[in-house]
């Protein structure tokens, strides 16, 4: 892996975001620019990164890994579902058909924890044994394995807000998918959840939980954006956390941007106002583990690519690579 010093030398080099003329209209996202040409996605990941549903810092090296690292995934669930994947023509860069996506987004959870007002183990507390629905025992303590994974669907959150949370039946009584198009999505997204799992345990990895993002291509499901990244998943170390020598349980050790979002948390900050300046230090940090995740559970060094070209990527776009066929 890259040493500290090697990141610390990166951070000044961050892609922020992009302005290429001749890829199409331009939407920016949280976390990656999006152009739109000819039924074409054109997906660039930037270093930007989202805590709090803010913008705020820069981390070296985090587009290449959430791209790469992506399309990893992609590979090894093919067998599960299909994907919107055209190429990845660049460490940065992925070409994907353009969906329609859907207005349920899915989080899979395999652990009950979290700390923000809709997450599982908050409503647990206060009491809630039917959150979203879904029937859970007494005497489960924060960050217990849950019996089976279960699934708990939002809507997405306008900028500063929280996921809406919804039940299985709310989705049907809405008709915001009908009930085959949900047993499909759900038996999907609980199939490569464990799958999911299975390989992050082989890397020394616990995959807490997730979110997919699911649309239609040509009327068939189909997973868009990015999938089992540290951005779009929950990872802990394996065996990091357990009973101290006082009998106080320790907290799990973050290999996602948790590790950010505890860090704000700890100086006061939770999304409103002003952030803290990141310092360098944490940065490298941060990108540390984001470049541990991709090379644990891949098995392959991390190794820097060129930023993206305008170039490289038109000279692309016809290539081939997996995922959804039109």
């Amino acid at each position: 892996m890259l040493t500290h010093q090697e990141l610390l030398d990166a951070i000044p080099n961050c892609l922020d975001s992009t302005d290429f003329a001749g890829l199409g209209e331009k939407y920016e996202g949280k976390v990656r620019d999006v152009y739109v040409q000819n039924g074409r996605r054109i997906l660039i990941t930037t270093d930007r990164v989202s805590a709090f549903d803010r913008v705020l810092g820069l981390i070296p090296y985090k587009g290449q890994v959430l791209n790469q690292l992506s399309a990893w995934w992609f590979e090894q669930t093919a067998d599960l579902a299909r994907n919107h994947v055209i190429s990845v023509p660049d460490p940065n860069v992925t070409i994907a058909h353009e969906a329609e996506p859907l207005p349920v987004e899915i989080v899979v959870r395999g652990y009950i924890t979290g700390v923000t007002k809709t997450s599982l183990w908050y409503l647990y507390e206060q009491g809630e044994r039917r959150p979203y629905g879904i029937q859970l025992p007494d005497a489960l303590q924060k960050n217990d394995p849950l019996p089976e994974p279960i699934i708990t669907p939002t809507t997405k959150a306008a900028k500063g807000g929280h996921d809406e949370r919804l039940t299985e039946a709310e989705i049907l009584e809405q008709k915001l998918v009908d009930a085959d198009l949900w047993a499909e999505i759900r038996e999907t997204a609980v199939s490569l959840f464990k799958r999911g799992q299975e390989i992050a345990v082989q890397a020394g990895l616990i995959l807490v939980d997730t979110k997919y993002e699911m649309g239609l291509v040509n009327g068939r499901l189909t997973l868009i954006d990015e999938i089992h990244t540290p951005d779009s998943s929950r990872y802990w170390l394996a065996n990091s956390s357990g009973n101290t020598m006082a009998g106080v349980p320790t907290e799990p050790e973050n290999y996602d941007k948790e590790f950010m979002r505890k860090w704000y948390a700890a100086q006061g900050y939770r999304g409103d106002g002003t952030p803290p300046t990141m310092p360098p230090d944490l940065i490298a940090q941060i990108a540390a583990r984001y470049l541990a995740t991709y090379e644990k559970l891949t098995g392959t060094v991390f190794v820097p690519g060129a930023q993206p070209a305008v170039e490289r990527i038109l000279g692309n776009l016809t290539q081939r690579r997996g995922g959804a066929e039109g």
